[in-house]
Protein backbone atom coordinates (compact mmCIF):
# COMPACT_ATOMS: atom_id res chain seq x y z
CA UNK A 1 0.00 0.00 0.00
CA UNK A 2 1.53 3.45 -1.01
CA UNK A 3 1.63 6.14 2.22
CA UNK A 4 -0.73 9.11 2.12
CA UNK A 5 2.47 10.88 4.59
CA UNK A 6 6.11 9.74 4.84
CA UNK A 7 8.42 10.86 7.87
CA UNK A 8 12.00 10.70 7.20
CA UNK A 9 14.63 10.30 9.94
CA UNK A 10 18.06 11.66 8.47
CA UNK A 11 21.66 10.76 10.04
CA UNK A 12 21.39 14.33 11.65
CA UNK A 13 18.23 14.09 13.08
CA UNK A 14 19.18 10.61 14.23
CA UNK A 15 22.47 12.30 16.11
CA UNK A 16 20.16 14.50 17.81
CA UNK A 17 17.87 11.46 19.53
CA UNK A 18 20.71 9.58 19.86
CA UNK A 19 22.37 12.61 22.28
CA UNK A 20 19.05 11.94 24.24
CA UNK A 21 18.92 8.46 24.18
CA UNK A 22 22.76 8.23 25.51
CA UNK A 23 21.88 10.34 28.76
CA UNK A 24 18.86 7.94 29.50
CA UNK A 25 21.75 5.09 29.01
CA UNK A 26 24.33 6.58 31.16
CA UNK A 27 21.69 7.51 33.98
CA UNK A 28 20.21 3.64 33.83
CA UNK A 29 23.70 1.95 33.84
CA UNK A 30 25.34 4.22 36.45
CA UNK A 31 21.83 2.40 38.38
CA UNK A 32 23.01 -1.09 38.10
CA UNK A 33 22.61 -3.40 40.55
CA UNK A 34 25.79 -5.82 41.54
CA UNK A 35 25.22 -8.74 43.36
CA UNK A 36 28.03 -9.97 46.39
CA UNK A 37 30.90 -12.16 45.04
CA UNK A 38 32.24 -14.67 46.96
CA UNK A 39 34.19 -17.78 46.56
CA UNK A 40 37.20 -19.65 47.40
CA UNK A 41 40.14 -20.98 45.70
CA UNK A 42 43.42 -22.47 46.33
CA UNK A 43 46.93 -21.55 46.35
CA UNK A 44 49.34 -23.97 46.26
CA UNK A 45 51.86 -24.20 49.55
CA UNK A 46 49.45 -22.22 51.14
CA UNK A 47 45.88 -23.54 50.92
CA UNK A 48 42.41 -22.76 50.59
CA UNK A 49 41.48 -18.80 50.45
CA UNK A 50 37.83 -18.03 51.17
CA UNK A 51 36.78 -14.26 50.22
CA UNK A 52 33.48 -12.32 50.39
CA UNK A 53 32.93 -9.08 47.97
CA UNK A 54 29.50 -6.94 49.71
CA UNK A 55 27.89 -3.74 49.40
CA UNK A 56 29.33 -3.12 45.82
CA UNK A 57 28.48 0.56 45.01
CA UNK A 58 28.32 1.59 41.31
CA UNK A 59 29.59 5.04 41.53
CA UNK A 60 29.43 6.43 38.17
CA UNK A 61 29.42 5.06 34.16
CA UNK A 62 30.37 7.40 31.25
CA UNK A 63 28.98 6.78 28.01
CA UNK A 64 31.88 9.25 26.63
CA UNK A 65 32.09 8.30 23.30
CA UNK A 66 29.26 7.03 20.57
CA UNK A 67 27.82 7.55 17.70
CA UNK A 68 24.62 5.85 16.13
CA UNK A 69 24.55 4.35 11.96
CA UNK A 70 21.88 3.32 10.01
CA UNK A 71 22.54 -0.21 8.71
CA UNK A 72 20.23 -0.52 5.64
CA UNK A 73 17.77 -2.89 4.95
CA UNK A 74 18.61 -4.01 9.06
CA UNK A 75 17.87 -0.98 11.23
CA UNK A 76 20.46 0.80 13.39
CA UNK A 77 23.54 0.14 15.42
CA UNK A 78 24.19 2.34 18.23
CA UNK A 79 28.50 1.77 19.12
CA UNK A 80 29.99 2.83 22.52
CA UNK A 81 33.86 3.23 23.50
CA UNK A 82 36.14 3.90 25.91
CA UNK A 83 33.46 3.97 28.59
CA UNK A 84 34.44 3.53 31.84
CA UNK A 85 32.81 3.17 35.31
CA UNK A 86 33.64 3.29 39.11
CA UNK A 87 32.95 0.45 42.23
CA UNK A 88 33.18 0.69 45.82
CA UNK A 89 32.30 -2.15 47.94
CA UNK A 90 34.05 -3.89 51.14
CA UNK A 91 35.68 -6.86 51.11
CA UNK A 92 35.94 -10.00 53.64
CA UNK A 93 39.11 -12.77 53.48
CA UNK A 94 39.66 -15.96 55.44
CA UNK A 95 42.91 -18.12 54.68
CA UNK A 96 43.27 -20.80 57.96
CA UNK A 97 42.93 -18.70 61.16
CA UNK A 98 44.27 -15.71 59.35
CA UNK A 99 41.34 -13.10 58.52
CA UNK A 100 41.09 -9.72 57.77
CA UNK A 101 38.27 -6.96 55.50
CA UNK A 102 38.22 -3.60 54.69
CA UNK A 103 37.01 -1.68 51.82
CA UNK A 104 38.00 -1.46 47.63
CA UNK A 105 37.52 0.88 45.10
CA UNK A 106 37.53 -0.74 41.31
CA UNK A 107 37.76 1.40 37.78
CA UNK A 108 36.46 -0.35 35.26
CA UNK A 109 38.09 1.43 31.96
CA UNK A 110 37.85 0.92 28.01
CA UNK A 111 34.51 -0.77 28.04
CA UNK A 112 32.97 -1.34 24.67
CA UNK A 113 29.59 -1.76 23.62
CA UNK A 114 27.44 -2.63 20.46
CA UNK A 115 23.98 -2.77 20.25
CA UNK A 116 21.70 -3.59 16.91
CA UNK A 117 18.35 -2.05 17.00
CA UNK A 118 15.82 -4.03 15.02
CA UNK A 119 12.69 -1.70 14.16
CA UNK A 120 8.91 -3.05 13.01
CA UNK A 121 5.32 -2.25 13.98
CA UNK A 122 2.55 -4.29 15.17
CA UNK A 123 -0.76 -5.42 13.96
CA UNK A 124 -2.28 -1.45 15.07
CA UNK A 125 0.53 -0.10 12.81
CA UNK A 126 2.61 1.41 15.75
CA UNK A 127 6.13 1.37 15.92
CA UNK A 128 8.08 -0.89 17.54
CA UNK A 129 11.85 -1.62 18.47
CA UNK A 130 13.74 -4.03 20.05
CA UNK A 131 17.14 -5.04 20.69
CA UNK A 132 18.54 -7.85 17.99
CA UNK A 133 22.33 -7.80 19.73
CA UNK A 134 24.53 -6.50 22.31
CA UNK A 135 27.51 -7.51 23.09
CA UNK A 136 30.12 -5.69 25.71
CA UNK A 137 33.79 -6.02 26.00
CA UNK A 138 36.04 -4.82 28.97
CA UNK A 139 39.53 -4.52 28.53
CA UNK A 140 41.32 -3.13 31.67
CA UNK A 141 40.16 -3.58 35.03
CA UNK A 142 41.61 -2.31 38.06
CA UNK A 143 41.35 -3.35 42.03
CA UNK A 144 42.46 -1.17 45.11
CA UNK A 145 42.15 -3.00 48.52
CA UNK A 146 42.43 -1.41 51.82
CA UNK A 147 43.59 -3.38 54.63
CA UNK A 148 46.41 -4.29 57.01
CA UNK A 149 48.47 -7.29 55.00
CA UNK A 150 49.15 -5.83 51.13
CA UNK A 151 50.45 -9.77 50.26
CA UNK A 152 47.38 -11.13 51.23
CA UNK A 153 45.34 -9.34 48.67
CA UNK A 154 47.24 -9.87 45.87
CA UNK A 155 46.47 -13.40 46.22
CA UNK A 156 42.94 -12.90 44.67
CA UNK A 157 43.32 -9.69 43.18
CA UNK A 158 43.02 -11.40 39.56
CA UNK A 159 40.42 -13.31 40.65
CA UNK A 160 37.59 -10.78 41.76
CA UNK A 161 39.09 -8.57 38.46
CA UNK A 162 37.81 -11.55 36.15
CA UNK A 163 35.10 -11.96 37.80
CA UNK A 164 33.93 -7.89 38.03
CA UNK A 165 34.48 -8.04 34.33
CA UNK A 166 32.57 -11.11 33.58
CA UNK A 167 30.09 -10.08 35.73
CA UNK A 168 29.36 -6.68 34.08
CA UNK A 169 29.66 -7.60 30.70
CA UNK A 170 27.16 -9.45 31.37
CA UNK A 171 24.58 -7.19 33.19
CA UNK A 172 25.85 -4.06 30.60
CA UNK A 173 23.75 -5.70 27.99
CA UNK A 174 20.91 -7.10 30.43
CA UNK A 175 20.51 -3.40 31.34
CA UNK A 176 20.14 -2.29 27.54
CA UNK A 177 17.81 -4.85 26.53
CA UNK A 178 15.75 -3.90 29.48
CA UNK A 179 16.24 0.18 28.87
CA UNK A 180 15.30 -0.54 24.90
CA UNK A 181 11.93 -2.48 26.50
CA UNK A 182 10.94 0.14 29.22
CA UNK A 183 11.44 3.45 28.06
CA UNK A 184 12.56 3.74 23.96
CA UNK A 185 9.91 1.08 22.95
CA UNK A 186 6.93 2.84 25.39
CA UNK A 187 8.24 6.18 23.81
CA UNK A 188 8.01 5.35 19.96
CA UNK A 189 4.70 4.24 21.19
CA UNK A 190 3.79 7.63 21.95
CA UNK A 191 3.80 8.55 17.80
CA UNK A 192 -0.05 8.79 17.30
CA UNK A 193 -1.72 6.18 15.37
CA UNK A 194 -4.60 8.41 14.78
CA UNK A 195 -5.58 11.35 15.75
CA UNK A 196 -8.58 13.07 16.68
CA UNK A 197 -9.16 16.19 15.03
CA UNK A 198 -12.66 17.68 16.20
CA UNK A 199 -15.88 16.00 16.40
CA UNK A 200 -16.49 15.14 13.26
CA UNK A 201 -13.15 13.70 11.63
CA UNK A 202 -9.64 12.42 12.68
CA UNK A 203 -6.65 11.29 10.83
CA UNK A 204 -4.59 7.94 10.83
CA UNK A 205 -1.25 7.91 10.72
CA UNK A 206 -1.05 4.22 11.35
CA UNK A 207 2.17 2.56 9.58
CA UNK A 208 1.74 0.97 6.59
CA UNK A 209 4.71 -1.04 6.71
CA UNK A 210 8.28 -1.67 8.88
CA UNK A 211 10.18 1.06 9.05
CA UNK A 212 12.97 1.32 6.46
CA UNK A 213 16.57 2.29 6.43
CA UNK A 214 19.13 3.16 3.85
CA UNK A 215 22.41 4.64 3.77
CA UNK A 216 20.95 8.26 4.31
CA UNK A 217 17.98 8.03 6.16
CA UNK A 218 15.48 6.01 8.00
CA UNK A 219 11.99 5.98 6.11
CA UNK A 220 8.62 5.61 8.00
CA UNK A 221 5.43 5.13 5.19
CA UNK A 222 2.27 6.09 7.44
CA UNK A 223 -1.35 5.67 6.25
CA UNK A 224 -1.98 9.23 5.98
CA UNK A 225 -5.92 9.17 6.00
CA UNK A 226 -8.97 11.08 7.25
CA UNK A 227 -11.56 9.65 8.29
CA UNK A 228 -14.91 10.57 9.29
CA UNK A 229 -15.97 9.78 13.45
CA UNK A 230 -19.50 9.13 12.70
CA UNK A 231 -18.79 6.64 9.87
CA UNK A 232 -15.56 5.52 8.12
CA UNK A 233 -16.52 4.44 4.62
CA UNK A 234 -13.34 3.19 2.27
CA UNK A 235 -11.71 6.14 0.45
CA UNK A 236 -12.92 5.94 -3.71
CA UNK A 237 -9.52 6.93 -4.96
CA UNK A 238 -5.57 4.96 -4.38
CA UNK A 239 -2.88 6.50 -2.79
CA UNK A 240 -0.21 7.02 -5.24
CA UNK A 241 3.38 6.59 -5.22
CA UNK A 242 4.70 9.03 -3.05
CA UNK A 243 8.10 10.07 -4.78
CA UNK A 244 10.13 12.37 -1.55
CA UNK A 245 12.64 14.56 -2.84
CA UNK A 246 16.61 13.15 -2.18
CA UNK A 247 17.06 15.90 0.44
CA UNK A 248 19.23 15.06 3.43
CA UNK A 249 20.55 18.10 5.00
CA UNK A 250 17.70 18.40 8.18
CA UNK A 251 16.81 16.49 10.90
CA UNK A 252 13.58 15.51 9.82
CA UNK A 253 11.49 15.73 6.35
CA UNK A 254 7.58 15.27 5.74
CA UNK A 255 5.97 14.27 3.27
CA UNK A 256 2.17 14.46 2.47
CA UNK A 257 0.82 13.51 -1.15
CA UNK A 258 -2.31 14.88 -2.76
CA UNK A 259 -3.99 11.62 -1.23
CA UNK A 260 -3.49 13.00 2.40
CA UNK A 261 -4.90 16.61 1.54
CA UNK A 262 -8.52 14.74 -0.85
CA UNK A 263 -8.91 12.44 2.50
CA UNK A 264 -10.01 15.46 4.25
CA UNK A 265 -12.34 16.72 1.59
CA UNK A 266 -13.55 13.18 1.58
CA UNK A 267 -14.30 12.82 5.27
CA UNK A 268 -15.55 16.36 5.50
CA UNK A 269 -18.18 15.96 2.99
CA UNK A 270 -19.09 13.08 3.43
CA UNK A 271 -19.98 13.91 7.68
CA UNK A 272 -21.84 17.06 5.86
CA UNK A 273 -19.25 19.36 7.32
CA UNK A 274 -19.24 21.46 3.64
CA UNK A 275 -22.96 22.51 4.09
CA UNK A 276 -23.61 26.30 5.47
CA UNK A 277 -26.72 27.72 6.06
CA UNK A 278 -27.87 31.71 5.88
CA UNK A 279 -30.42 33.03 7.69
CA UNK A 280 -30.17 36.63 8.36
CA UNK A 281 -32.86 39.24 8.05
CA UNK A 282 -30.24 41.94 7.62
CA UNK A 283 -28.55 39.73 4.98
CA UNK A 284 -31.95 39.04 2.58
CA UNK A 285 -34.47 41.48 3.00
CA UNK A 286 -36.68 43.31 0.79
CA UNK A 287 -35.89 46.52 2.40
CA UNK A 288 -31.98 46.44 1.64
CA UNK A 289 -33.23 45.73 -1.72
CA UNK A 290 -31.45 42.65 -2.89
CA UNK A 291 -29.95 39.00 -1.25
CA UNK A 292 -26.82 40.32 0.15
CA UNK A 293 -25.63 43.48 2.12
CA UNK A 294 -24.40 44.97 -1.33
CA UNK A 295 -26.00 47.52 -3.59
CA UNK A 296 -26.85 44.49 -6.30
CA UNK A 297 -30.62 44.54 -7.19
CA UNK A 298 -32.09 41.52 -8.10
CA UNK A 299 -32.71 41.05 -11.39
CA UNK A 300 -36.11 40.71 -13.08
CA UNK A 301 -38.12 38.16 -12.73
CA UNK A 302 -36.04 37.77 -9.24
CA UNK A 303 -37.94 40.49 -7.27
CA UNK A 304 -38.64 38.20 -4.71
CA UNK A 305 -39.68 41.36 -2.52
CA UNK A 306 -43.10 40.91 -4.92
CA UNK A 307 -44.04 37.76 -4.74
CA UNK A 308 -42.56 36.83 -1.06
CA UNK A 309 -43.14 40.29 0.44
CA UNK A 310 -41.35 41.04 4.28
CA UNK A 311 -40.41 37.03 4.23
CA UNK A 312 -37.27 36.39 5.19
CA UNK A 313 -34.85 34.15 2.57
CA UNK A 314 -32.41 31.11 3.77
CA UNK A 315 -29.59 30.39 1.28
CA UNK A 316 -27.79 26.48 2.07
CA UNK A 317 -24.50 26.39 0.25
CA UNK A 318 -22.92 22.75 -0.64
CA UNK A 319 -20.03 21.03 -1.99
CA UNK A 320 -21.72 19.16 -4.66
CA UNK A 321 -19.25 16.61 -4.52
CA UNK A 322 -15.75 16.26 -2.39
CA UNK A 323 -13.57 19.13 -3.61
CA UNK A 324 -10.52 17.23 -5.22
CA UNK A 325 -6.65 19.13 -4.67
CA UNK A 326 -3.63 19.04 -6.84
CA UNK A 327 -0.08 19.64 -5.55
CA UNK A 328 2.09 20.93 -8.00
CA UNK A 329 5.42 23.51 -7.66
CA UNK A 330 4.09 26.21 -8.00
CA UNK A 331 1.12 24.93 -4.65
CA UNK A 332 -1.81 23.45 -4.20
CA UNK A 333 -4.63 24.41 -5.87
CA UNK A 334 -8.63 23.29 -6.75
CA UNK A 335 -11.53 23.99 -8.54
CA UNK A 336 -14.61 23.06 -6.25
CA UNK A 337 -17.96 22.96 -7.50
CA UNK A 338 -20.48 25.09 -4.46
CA UNK A 339 -24.36 24.61 -4.88
CA UNK A 340 -26.57 27.58 -3.78
CA UNK A 341 -29.99 26.80 -3.16
CA UNK A 342 -32.41 29.36 -2.15
CA UNK A 343 -35.32 29.50 -0.10
CA UNK A 344 -38.17 32.02 1.22
CA UNK A 345 -39.17 31.28 4.32
CA UNK A 346 -43.16 30.99 4.54
CA UNK A 347 -45.18 32.17 7.72
CA UNK A 348 -45.66 28.35 8.53
CA UNK A 349 -42.13 28.26 8.18
CA UNK A 350 -41.67 26.10 6.03
CA UNK A 351 -39.48 26.78 2.73
CA UNK A 352 -40.37 27.33 -1.00
CA UNK A 353 -37.26 26.89 -3.20
CA UNK A 354 -36.57 29.71 -5.33
CA UNK A 355 -33.40 28.90 -7.45
CA UNK A 356 -30.20 26.72 -7.62
CA UNK A 357 -27.05 28.12 -8.51
CA UNK A 358 -23.96 26.17 -9.08
CA UNK A 359 -20.44 28.00 -9.04
CA UNK A 360 -17.03 26.88 -9.79
CA UNK A 361 -14.14 28.53 -8.84
CA UNK A 362 -10.34 28.59 -8.80
CA UNK A 363 -8.88 28.30 -5.28
CA UNK A 364 -5.34 28.10 -4.07
CA UNK A 365 -4.23 27.18 -0.89
CA UNK A 366 -1.62 28.31 1.50
CA UNK A 367 -0.23 26.17 4.31
CA UNK A 368 2.19 26.21 7.08
CA UNK A 369 3.71 24.61 10.53
CA UNK A 370 2.82 25.97 13.12
CA UNK A 371 2.92 23.89 17.11
CA UNK A 372 3.15 20.86 15.14
CA UNK A 373 0.16 21.33 13.38
CA UNK A 374 -0.32 21.56 9.49
CA UNK A 375 -2.02 24.96 8.86
CA UNK A 376 -3.49 27.18 5.80
CA UNK A 377 -5.58 29.28 4.23
CA UNK A 378 -7.98 29.15 0.82
CA UNK A 379 -7.61 32.19 -1.60
CA UNK A 380 -10.50 31.95 -3.99
CA UNK A 381 -10.94 33.45 -7.33
CA UNK A 382 -13.65 34.97 -8.63
CA UNK A 383 -16.86 32.37 -9.21
CA UNK A 384 -18.35 31.59 -12.71
CA UNK A 385 -19.43 29.09 -14.73
CA UNK A 386 -21.42 26.71 -13.31
CA UNK A 387 -25.64 26.87 -14.58
CA UNK A 388 -28.29 28.57 -12.89
CA UNK A 389 -31.76 27.55 -12.68
CA UNK A 390 -34.58 29.61 -11.37
CA UNK A 391 -37.62 27.34 -10.08
CA UNK A 392 -40.12 29.68 -11.43
CA UNK A 393 -41.35 31.87 -14.71
CA UNK A 394 -39.85 33.18 -16.91
CA UNK A 395 -36.80 31.46 -17.52
CA UNK A 396 -34.02 33.84 -16.32
CA UNK A 397 -31.19 35.04 -19.64
CA UNK A 398 -27.71 34.99 -19.87
CA UNK A 399 -26.94 38.27 -18.20
CA UNK A 400 -29.43 37.41 -15.82
CA UNK A 401 -27.24 34.41 -14.58
CA UNK A 402 -24.17 36.40 -14.50
CA UNK A 403 -25.43 39.31 -12.30
CA UNK A 404 -26.93 36.52 -9.94
CA UNK A 405 -23.58 34.49 -9.97
CA UNK A 406 -21.91 37.96 -9.01
CA UNK A 407 -24.21 38.18 -6.10
CA UNK A 408 -23.81 34.93 -5.05
CA UNK A 409 -19.93 35.13 -5.24
CA UNK A 410 -20.00 37.66 -2.26
CA UNK A 411 -21.97 35.23 -0.26
CA UNK A 412 -19.30 32.56 -1.06
CA UNK A 413 -16.02 35.34 -0.71
CA UNK A 414 -17.63 36.72 2.86
CA UNK A 415 -19.58 33.77 4.38
CA UNK A 416 -17.88 30.53 3.29
CA UNK A 417 -14.10 31.83 2.70
CA UNK A 418 -14.19 32.67 6.60
CA UNK A 419 -15.38 29.94 8.00
CA UNK A 420 -13.36 27.32 6.01
CA UNK A 421 -10.40 29.58 6.71
CA UNK A 422 -11.03 29.87 10.35
CA UNK A 423 -10.93 25.77 10.92
CA UNK A 424 -7.49 25.82 8.59
CA UNK A 425 -6.21 28.05 10.74
CA UNK A 426 -7.03 25.58 13.81
CA UNK A 427 -4.79 23.27 11.54
CA UNK A 428 -4.34 19.38 11.60
CA UNK A 429 -1.69 17.48 14.05
CA UNK A 430 1.40 16.09 12.17
CA UNK A 431 2.26 12.56 13.53
CA UNK A 432 4.96 13.33 16.38
CA UNK A 433 5.76 11.39 19.41
CA UNK A 434 6.02 13.31 23.12
CA UNK A 435 8.08 16.14 24.20
CA UNK A 436 8.93 16.93 20.33
CA UNK A 437 8.68 20.08 18.88
CA UNK A 438 10.09 21.41 15.53
CA UNK A 439 11.76 24.49 14.85
CA UNK A 440 13.36 26.49 11.38
CA UNK A 441 10.53 25.09 9.38
CA UNK A 442 10.55 25.01 5.41
CA UNK A 443 7.70 24.05 3.21
CA UNK A 444 7.95 23.19 -0.01
CA UNK A 445 5.97 21.93 -3.01
CA UNK A 446 6.79 19.39 -5.57
CA UNK A 447 4.93 17.37 -8.37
Amino acid sequence: TNPGFVVRITQAGLDYAHQQGIKVLEKELAQLKLPDISGDFRIRHVGKVRYEISRLDLRSFHLPYSRISLVPNAGLQVSISNAFAEVDGNWRVKIHFIRDHGSFDLKVENIYIKINLKLGSDASGKPTIDTSDCSTRISKVRVHFSGKFGWLYNLFHSAIESRFRKILENKVCENVVSSVRSELQPYLRTLPVTARIDAMAGIDYSLVAPPTTTAQSLDVDLKGEFFSLAHRSAVPFPPLALAFPPDHDRMVYFGASSYFFNTAGFAYHGAGALVFEITDSLVVSPRNGGLCRCPYPLPAPLQLEKMYPDMLMKLRLSASSAPFLNIGPGGLSLKPVVDIQAYAILPNSSLAPLFLLSLVSNVSAVIDVKSGHIVGSLKVGRYGGGAAKALFCPPLSAPQVRMLQSIMNVFASSILLPRLNARLDQGFPLPLPDRIQLSNILVRFHQ
